[in-house]
């Protein structure tokens, strides 16, 4: 690739990327298109066709979760029986709801409908304990609203709440349409779960207040979590669900529960609605294809998406995400293979190495904190590739091809909550995957204390045996070095080694740290994009992740005999390509923890003195930052 190199005194991004923005196609199915989306593109491509490949008999497979995932895969794909069959399977579960009378009737049902995923005032997980992360405990959340975030409901968005709850509204007037319901009765329950949807907004968290994971963690006693209502039975759902009264539950937003009562009384008809509607979104696009056009069009009107994905996309995202951990399995040890997962593992390892050296030689932090943060690495777990197992529960989901798409989604539902649930006061079993190995991305786990690298990112431009040891540091190094970060950004630096929330730095060491996080807010805050502007707050672990990351990636790549800081940088811009609608990127800017791509690439390298050097950055360039606005913490 020929970059100019003056251009990249003035933007980075636009020299490394300039040439393929102009050319780059949105596709109609899609928000974006780019590093990332395009990975996503090929694999898709590649594993629909293994998929029909198998659907129709030309493969064959011994591993019997794959055989279920393949029928589903099949199963999806008869569009024109689901149109025969019409919408009976919907419209009995549509029944059951409009048959309630009470929220003591609803108290009868509540535990089997959490079971097959529908909708609930309180929504119910298991994760690590984040106090004593070697066990499961029972975490207790606010359920979603109908507009991408609270912040949609503030007075300075109102002319985007009218028109997109007119659209929402809109586009379920046509599905109860379609499913007989009269115009008088379809517009009372949608007045009706828009009033609902109206009381929770006010009470749950902002992504920028879930972003803060400190504030997670407030236990309660069934019996304290109980007294939020008198309209519902807590303690009798939570027994019914773990088969026990646990010695406490972790609530995630103490504000909706203090709102809980309010919220519920006499507001059962409103309720039902919401409930009606939500089953009614959750499930119409299992109908036919129309009523799966129809239930789109207020995401796609969201994230300026201009089509519906094609029926056979449909399927296989349907069959992957249903078994995304047996096509993990599949496309890792098919296209990905030992020899890369041990080359890709060592590198972790070398990774680990360098972030190892530069806490030894942190001259901010006490020697107390720097030796439980080198400790925390040598406990740190790194999953490479794809796991070595898959959990039990892919052995127990059973497709029959004789019934409903609906009625085998909802087994499929039950059998994945009964297995969750199952697991509450078990021991964790930290080596478990939560993201499929054919996902392009990675993660740090704050309360396993662990990284993960899906086999899917694990390629060009990432990384490839065919580009150089610092273009791979460039790309994949930088990702790797990004998640080793996350466990001392400022979510996870409340951590310790084990993943407790567990406080084991010293004051002094703890204030300027949040003095150094300030300035990373300050630095990404109310910069202007897509017409809208970066919100500090919401983005700063991953901005603090990012720095720590890319500036640990470029000392790897120093220590090879064949470093190129210029190859380094210009991967690094390359990997955060994208062209997205406008509607997508403010989107993203309200929900999305990470910075716009652009800024992830421009901003992070203005930090480090290397790319003045190799660049030549003057004080003139539009690159330049003052040595004394520049952010380093790791």
């Amino acid at each position: 690739m020929t970059v100019n190199e003056r251009e990249i005194k003035n933007d980075l991004y636009e020299a490394v990327n300039g040439e393929w923005l102009k050319t780059a196609k949105i596709p109609d199915d899609k928000p974006a298109t780019g590093g990332f989306n395009d990975l996503v593109d090929e694999i898709d491509k590649q594993l629909m066709d293994d998929l029909d490949a198998y659907a129709e008999g030309k493969e064959k497979s011994d591993d019997s979760r794959f055989n279920e995932m393949v029928k589903l895969y099949r199963l999806a794909k008869k569009f024109d029986f689901r149109k025969k069959v019409g919408p009976r399977p919907l419209k009995r579960m549509l029944t059951s709801i409009e048959e309630l009378k009470s929220y003591d009737e609803y108290q009868g049902q509540w535990r089997n409908w959490i079971m097959a995923g529908m909708p609930s005032p309180v929504v119910f997980d298991i994760d690590a304990d984040m106090k004593n992360a070697t066990v499961y405990a029972l975490f207790a959340s606010a359920p979603s609203l109908i507009l991408p975030d609270k912040s949609y409901y503030e007075d300075d968005k109102k002319e985007q709440h009218d028109q997109l709850l007119k659209l929402w509204s809109s586009m379920v007037t046509t599905l109860m349409d379609k499913l007989g319901y009269d115009k008088d009765e379809a517009a009372k329950h949608i007045e009706n779960a828009k009033k609902f949807d109206a009381l929770l907004a006010p009470n749950v968290k902002s992504a920028e207040e879930a972003a803060d994971y400190s504030k997670m963690y407030n236990p309660q006693t069934v019996e304290e979590l109980a007294g939020s209502t008198d309209q519902l039975d807590l303690a009798d759902v939570i027994k019914r669900l773990v088969k026990t009264t646990p010695e406490k539950v972790i609530v995630t937003e103490p504000e909706y529960f203090k709102a809980l009562n309010g919220i519920l009384t006499d507001h059962f008809e409103l309720f039902k609605s919401w409930a009606l509607i939500n089953v009614i979104r959750a499930n119409a696009s299992y109908l036919d294809d129309e009523m799966r056009e129809i239930n789109g069009r207020y995401s796609r009107a969201l994230s300026g998406s201009k089509k519906p994905i094609n029926q056979r996309k449909f399927a296989y995202y349907l069959a992957r995400d249903v078994f995304s951990q047996v096509m993990g399995d599949y496309y890792g040890k098919k296209y990905f293979g030992p020899q890369a997962k041990e080359d890709v593992h060592h590198m972790v390892e070398q990774m680990i190495k360098v972030y190892k050296g530069r806490l030894a030689n942190n001259d901010w932090l006490s020697k107390a904190t720097r030796d439980k943060a080198i400790l925390k690495l040598d406990k740190l777990g790194i999953q490479v590739g794809y796991p070595d197992k898959i959990p039990a529960l892919y052995d127990q989901i059973k497709i029959d091809e004789g019934e409903s798409l609906i009625a085998n989604l909802n087994q499929a539902n039950i059998v994945a909550n009964r297995e969750m649930f199952s697991r509450w006061n078990k021991p964790v079993d930290r080596m478990r995957w939560e993201m499929s190995a054919a996902t392009v991305n990675a993660y740090y786990h704050p309360f396993k204390n662990i990284i993960v690298f899906p086999a899917a990112i694990l390629q060009a431009p990432f990384y490839s045996l065919k580009q150089s040891s610092s273009e791979n540091y460039g790309g994949i190094g930088a990702v790797i070095a990004h998640e080793i970060s996350h466990a001392f950004d400022n979510n996870g630096a409340l951590f310790d080694e084990l993943g407790n929330l567990n406080n084991w730095w010293t004051e002094e060491d703890s204030a300027h740290f949040k003095q150094l996080a300030q300035k990373m807010i300050k630095e990404f805050d109310g910069i202007e994009f897509a017409g809208q502007k970066v919100n500090g707050k919401l983005t700063v672990s991953e901005n603090i992740a990012d720095a720590g990351g890319l500036s640990c990636a470029l000392e790897a790549a120093k220590q090879e005999d064949d470093f190129d800081a210029k190859k380094f940088f210009i991967n690094w811009a390359t990997i955060w390509r994208m062209k997205a609608t406008k509607q997508y990127e403010q989107l993203l800017l309200s929900i999305d923890v990470h910075a716009p791509q652009k800024l992830r690439a421009n901003v992070q390298v203005e930090n480090l003195d290397d790319f003045y050097s190799v660049f030549n950055i003057q004080p003139n360039d539009l690159m330049f930052k003052a040595p004394e606005d520049r952010v380093n913490i790791w």
